[in-house]
């Protein structure tokens, strides 16, 4: 159950990063703490860093350093307007995908 739980979780993640994108800028440890409360699990590092510089790459989101007042440097991530397009048809295709799992969890009974 561990197995399919985390590969679920791991499909997910680059949506909600998107998602809470959307709202405005931030830096990743930020995102990286909300992801562990919302998602009721620990997300780890691991999970984030490398799919914020693949998103980063696409040009679904840009990033900028600035000094930290304590400690390293912070990187603050922003979506660009691919990435508010990428949102959009990632939420689309999550609520037809919502759909169909309703209904086949639910026996076919809409």
């Amino acid at each position: 159950m561990q197995i399919w739980m985390s590969q679920v979780k791991k499909g997910v993640i680059e949506l909600w990063l998107l998602a809470m994108l959307a709202r405005g800028e931030t830096y990743g440890y930020e995102l990286l703490q909300e992801l562990s409360v919302k998602a009721g699990t620990e997300v780890s590092e691991s999970a984030v860093y490398p799919l914020l510089a693949r998103l980063t790459r696409e040009g679904w989101v840009t990033v900028r350093v600035c000094p930290s007042p304590a400690g390293p440097a912070r990187r603050y991530y922003r979506l660009t307007p691919l990435g508010v397009a990428r949102l959009e048809q990632m939420k689309d295709y999550w609520a037809k995908l919502q759909k169909a799992s309703d209904t086949i969890l639910s026996g076919g009974q809409d």
